[in-house]
């Protein structure tokens, strides 16, 4: 028995449909993303080839200088380039956004399929958050399809600066693929021109479910669970870490089980969290102490506010190429993988190395949140319960393990020849 869309559905409505109805109605069957991924030359859609050109086209900017790729670089599993908190970009590209670029891959070409053991353990955690949405794109989730997200970085002016649709449409009109775009969706596309911007962000949208490069399934963990290869002591060690419910409990939230249909997991549970990682200084808009990124209830999602309890959640993301990047959590506040563990497991044994004191000489825990929401930061789950001075989880050692474990999830790992007996 699976623990069905549906089922999802009925629990928590329009949000986890749009997810579903993207990730399964649209997208490439398993069987055909292997098969593309063994292809050096994918076949796309009509429309995918030209969402490339458009993923890569920076004079689709106000800037001429910033393109999707320039944040979401396919030579970092497409997330950012570099250790920024938050990438510059605007028309001056002078710039700075306010939340960490989140990577693309893997979060895009279909929702993961549990066990009955697995859907259970899920079931019961959903229950606790008070149907607390699920799924969506974005730290927030708040867009439903992946041609929403697309749009977004368009118009913000801290990304790609546009005005409005009508500007990007001009430029699309200038470029060099435009007739290419007629001959795709008709020579009369741009007269209609809210048909002619939704046609270009599913455009987008194709590219980035049929590019076998944003899911190539081709870490050494992946050859693990193929049988191809053995993990290392070290890794193997980590894996036990991570998974341990009473330790690192990592895998609650980043499943790593194969799916009841032998699909390679996620390593998300799509579902949402307070961590209450600290304010990082190198976001500009921190600058402003009434300033507060506050997750499902904004600034920039608006729908999830009514109910303050969804106050400091952000989504809980794939750890499918974490330790490629250089910056961690919504807030870029962390620049290495290993001190994202530290704060994991020393953010209660050890606060004062992680937050600020106050004007009153208190240490400042979970100062990323207004005091009256920090309530909402999770202190019931292991290992977020523990007490200032207890021992932590885990130790250096133990942080090292776990961090050759989640290099196990880089893509590209290169298989050895197959030894002759």
């Amino acid at each position: 028995m699976l623990f069905s869309a549906m089922r999802l559905t009925e629990r928590f409505g329009a949000q986890w449909a749009g997810l579903t109805a993207l990730l399964v109605a649209t997208l490439l069957p398993v069987a055909a993303v292997a098969a593309a991924a063994a292809d050096t030359k994918p076949v796309y859609s009509d429309a995918a080839a030209l969402g490339k050109l458009i993923f890569f086209d920076a004079t689709l900017s106000a800037s001429g200088k910033m393109s999707c790729a320039s944040c979401h670089s396919p030579s970092h599993a497409y997330g950012p380039p570099n250790g920024l908190a938050a990438q510059l970009g605007g028309a001056d590209m002078h710039s700075q956004g306010t939340r960490a670029v989140p990577s693309l891959r893997y979060v895009l070409n279909r929702t993961p399929m549990w066990s009955h053991a697995q859907a259970a353990s899920l079931s019961e955690r959903l229950s606790e958050t008070d149907n607390a949405p699920v799924g969506g794109f974005g730290w927030d989730g708040r867009f439903n399809q992946l041609h929403d997200q697309a749009s977004f970085p368009l118009f913000n002016p801290n990304e790609m600066a546009n005005k409005d649709p009508a500007a990007v449409l001009a430029k699309l009109e200038q470029a060099p693929y435009a007739a290419r775009f007629k001959d795709v969706f008709g020579q009369n596309i741009f007269v209609d021109r809210a048909k002619a911007f939704a046609q270009a962000m599913y455009a987008i949208e194709r590219f980035e479910l049929e590019d076998p490069s944003f899911h190539p399934y081709s870490s050494k963990f992946d050859y693990y669970l193929d049988g191809k290869l053995q993990l290392t002591a070290q890794e193997l060690r980590g894996k036990k870490l991570f998974d341990n419910p009473a330790g690192g409990n990592c895998a609650s939230c980043h499943i790593d089980q194969v799916g009841a249909d032998g699909s390679h997991p996620l390593f998300t549970d799509f579902n949402f969290q307070a961590l209450g990682v600290p304010r990082n200084p190198e976001l500009r808009a921190n600058a402003d102490p009434k300033y507060f990124d506050m997750g499902l209830c904004g600034p920039l999602r608006t729908d999830q506010s009514s109910d303050s309890s969804n106050c400091g959640l952000f989504k809980s993301v794939s750890l499918r190429n974490t330790a490629t990047r250089q910056v961690f959590f919504h807030n870029g506040r962390f620049h290495t993988l290993k001190d994202a563990l530290r704060f994991y497991v020393q953010r209660d044994t050890s606060p004062a190395k992680w937050y600020p004191k106050d004007v009153h000489g208190k240490i400042d825990k979970f100062n990323d949140l207004p005091v009256a929401l920090r309530v909402n930061v999770d202190t019931t789950d292991e290992p977020l319960t523990r007490k200032p001075g207890e021992r932590p989880v885990w130790s250096e050692r133990d942080i090292n393990d776990v961090a050759a474990f989640l290099a196990t999830l880089n893509d590209g790992y290169v298989l050895g020849p197959k030894l002759s007996h």
